[in-house]
């Protein structure tokens, strides 16, 4: 034991000490503030207003069309035309034409407009068409306005779960969405990045013949479970150490932003009327807020942050043990590696493939049997936990998920420290995973 333990304290020390180590670890999230940062200042101010010339207004364009929730401006010039709107600074140029109760409108430009920016067009084009047919049918005016003006915001639906005993309470599906989702893609990562490290750790060993040395002081096993724990130790700190920076980082994100532009994105996210201050705000908009921060903070975080650790920590020992497996039998040619990787891979990105599946539907048969077998239950089993325990997920399911991935941790640990005893050792010759499986069932 007080060699394992020697061993997991050198990967350690060694891999915490390195200068990759701490830039990776402190620059990310700096990183990552800066990629947020940069998006929110280009989405609020890279947008370029968008100027339509109408001509031939059927009657009814210029008293329904709308431009001031868009980055579009219609105009009705007379004189434009397809050869000079550009000259008087326009965009595009429209010509509408109503037939038969259709409007058919062709949009003339001299470059290519966005996609959102002809979607909006084209709807604008249709609520004032069917303005004018509400018109038609005797709907006056004011009535039409007062419609226009309730927005989707003024609409709150709780979504209310029941338990097993029967009762109700509140829940955000949008909420449990972005958290399962994120923690499966963390896992997800984490897992492939942890693993290829533990894999290059013990093939590095193994081509400078360090590990002939190590293992004539102790056995293959005990050097393959204290290098896993070790940089088990080392993926802790590092997500530890990011989840930190991150907040600290994100409490502060306004001080990157410029005080317009961080306002400009505000009303671009919550819309005129609530950032408008004073009497212009939304009273219903608000209570929508309160109530979203209420289920934010109803959220049961310990329960999702414990299990992520969980996970995290078991994904990655279930996963790590195989990857150490095929860093033992690898010499010096990459393409070997991936060749051996495949297999382990595999379940990996199947999991992460199927995550949007589960998200959709976290009930399902495939939600459940994916969460418990553990070759897919790190990944699917978090993307399903933000929906509720025990409502979504019931505690005999996450007590099976837990037991069978701590009992797959054991049996890779031993199938991988079977391989490892040996592959260590072998130099010159390829092997493939018909040979790896006879070694772990080869007696000592």
């Amino acid at each position: 034991m007080n060699k394992v333990l020697l061993i997991i304290s050198r990967e350690y020390t060694t891999r915490v000490k390195n200068k990759r180590f701490l830039l990776v670890t402190f620059l990310m999230p700096i990183i990552f503030i800066g990629f947020i940062s940069g998006s929110v200042y280009f989405a609020a101010s890279g947008k370029e207003e968008t100027t339509i010339a109408i001509v031939n207004d059927p009657g009814f364009l210029k008293e329904n069309l709308n431009s001031d929730s868009g980055n579009v401006v219609f105009a009705f010039p007379e004189g434009a035309d397809s050869t000079n709107y550009a000259n008087m600074k326009f965009d595009g140029i429209l010509y509408p034409e109503l037939s038969e109760g259709r409007l058919v409108a062709e949009l003339h430009s001299s470059k290519q407009l966005g996609f959102e920016t002809t979607r909006y067009i084209e709807r604008q084009l249709n609520k004032a068409l069917e303005n004018k047919l509400l018109l038609e049918k005797g709907i006056e005016k004011n009535t039409l306005d007062s419609i226009a003006d309730a927005s989707e915001e003024n609409v709150l639906l709780k979504n209310m779960v029941a338990d097993e005993d029967g009762k109700s309470s509140e829940s955000n599906v949008g909420i449990a969405y972005g958290v399962g989702f994120g923690s499966g893609l963390l896992i997800y990562m984490t897992m492939f990045i942890f693993g290829a490290m533990v894999m290059r750790g013990v093939a590095e060993e193994k081509t400078n013949r360090i590990a002939e040395v190590i293992v004539s002081s102790c056995k293959p096993f005990e050097l393959m479970l204290g290098k896993i724990i070790g940089i088990a130790g080392v993926g802790l700190t590092q997500l530890l150490l990011w989840i930190t920076l991150m907040v600290a980082l994100s409490s502060s994100l306004s001080a990157f932003i410029p005080a317009e532009t961080y306002q400009q994105f505000q009303s671009m996210q919550q819309g005129q009327q609530m950032i408008s201050g004073g009497a212009g705000v939304n009273p219903t908009a608000l209570k929508i807020l309160e109530a979203k921060s209420t289920l934010i903070e109803s959220v049961n975080w310990m329960l999702i942050i414990g299990c992520f650790l969980f996970y995290f920590l078991g994904g990655y020992l279930f996963y790590a043990s195989l990857f150490a497996a095929i860093g033992s039998v690898i010499n010096e040619d990459p393409q070997e590696a991936q060749q051996l990787m495949l297999p382990i891979t595999m379940p990996i990105i199947f999991s992460f493939v199927i995550l949007q599946s589960v998200l959709s539907n976290p009930g399902s048969p495939l939600a459940i049997w994916t969460s418990i077998i553990p070759f897919t239950s790190p990944i699917i089993m978090m993307g399903r936990i933000p929906f509720g325990v025990p409502g979504t997920v019931p505690y005999w399911q996450l007590a099976a998920s837990m037991l069978s991935l701590i009992g797959g941790f054991i049996f890779t640990t031993w199938f991988a420290g079977k391989i490892y005893r040996t592959g260590i050792l072998m130099y010159g010759k390829k092997a493939s995973w018909k040979e790896m499986i006879k070694w772990s069932f080869r007696k000592s």
